[in-house]
């Protein structure tokens, strides 16, 4: 399966084939697959397992075919040497890479990712990849999630060749964290035909209290071998602070904004209403604040 994708530097739309597509196909799209997928997969236990191996000096064999094959440029991340795949994965970007505004009207992408933007109703619904997700579910929260109606989502998808840090959208503090244990799909298209991944996937949510949007909700989903999100401890933040990162494979980020504060890029918007993602960088502009 195929996702297609925008990039708005090249202004170019192209196809996106989903990683390790023929190990999917076979977990997604056969009983067999479905059943192993069920008992091992999409547990806690095999992405546990796995993680083992890529913590492990012997994994670390993986990185440069990885590089290769996922045209990933190196030069943008800091020199040094890897003891793991999982330590290659994590990676730390050149700051000097990643610019962002200090401009307080400037919406900045939290991470490098694969951007779509959905509307909440006035019901606290929205409809992600032909999927309904309602704000209560995402939370399991029936009171924290009320006052975003006729809000705003942005998820923002990242792939294996991304950058796997994720940054602070605005200064601020948090004002409340929640693990949300669930299992471990794969956050790609071909598990939205059977599960609604968002709502079952194991998760942390943060309520940021921000300058110069007011509260945002932020959602970090694990996926299918990504077993452990790290979120720093910090209380208060800055604009560009790095919030965590996600060990390997694939994982999504949502925002939760309230009616009326922000106004997203007309490209973003335009290829969202078509079903195509956007590519954006970290700390690139992708709309205003309007609070």
């Amino acid at each position: 399966m195929e996702t297609k994708v925008y990039n708005r530097k090249l202004k170019i739309i192209f196809s996106e084939k989903q990683f390790k597509k023929g190990y999917l196909d076979f977990l997604y799209k056969t009983m067999i697959g479905r059943i192993l997928l069920k008992i091992f997969f999409s547990t806690k236990c095999f992405s546990k397992l796995y993680s083992v191996y890529m913590d492990s000096r012997k994994s670390v064999k993986k990185i440069e075919p990885f590089i290769e094959k996922n045209s990933i440029d190196m030069s943008d991340y800091k020199d040094r040497n890897y003891n793991s795949f999982n330590d290659f994965f994590v990676r730390e970007i050149k700051r000097s890479k990643r610019p962002y505004s200090l401009e307080r009207h400037t919406l900045i992408s939290v991470a490098d990712a694969k951007l779509m933007v959905y509307k909440i109703n006035n019901e606290l619904k929205m409809n992600i990849k032909n999927s309904t997700y309602t704000i209560s579910e995402l939370l399991r929260d029936d009171i924290l999630g009320k006052g975003y109606n006729n809000g705003t989502c942005l998820v923002f998808r990242l792939t294996v060749d991304d950058y796997h840090r994720y940054h602070y959208i605005d200064n601020g503090y948090v004002e409340r964290r929640n693990i949300i244990n669930g299992v471990l799909h794969t956050v790609g298209p071909i598990s939205s035909q059977r599960h609604n991944v968002y709502i079952e996937n194991q998760r942390e949510v943060s309520v940021l209290i921000t300058e110069n949007i007011g509260e945002i909700i932020q959602i970090e989903v694990g996926a299918i071998l990504v077993g452990k999100i790290t979120n720093h401890k910090a209380d208060e933040f800055k604009r560009g602070d790095e919030k965590g990162y996600f060990s390997f494979g694939g994982s999504t980020i949502l925002l939760l904004f309230k009616a009326g504060v922000i106004k997203v890029d007309s490209d973003i918007l335009k290829f969202s209403k078509e079903n195509i993602e956007t590519k954006v960088r970290m700390g690139e502009k992708i709309g205003g604040i309007i609070k």
